[in-house]
């Protein structure tokens, strides 16, 4: 007797999503708006319109998320910030 043996079929399984990360820039008591909307606009290329909403953002709640990404571009991101004296760190972007 001879036994047919049936592949067994494969699913097909989803590649896993890279983790995502952000940059949080947050308030101090130390630099102007008006610097901190320039350092928007320089550093990331920010719109005057965007880089100012986003400069009230921290303003008003305390931090803002400027950037999203790769851990390494987040990192290279939050040093930056620290290089031009503002409040910075990387979270896991959990949205």
């Amino acid at each position: 007797m001879t036994t047919i043996v049936q592949p067994v079929p494969r699913t097909h399984e989803a590649p896993t999503a890279v983790p995502r990360w952000r940059t949080v820039v947050w308030d101090d008591p130390v630099n102007l708006m008006s610097y901190v909307s320039a350092v928007f606009r320089e550093y990331f290329g920010y719109s005057a319109a965007r880089a100012e909403e986003l400069m009230m953002t921290v303003h008003t709640r305390g931090r803002a998320t400027v950037s999203t990404g790769v851990r390494e571009r987040v990192e290279a991101d939050v040093m930056a910030m620290h290089s031009y004296g503002l409040r910075a760190t990387i979270e896991a972007d959990r949205d």
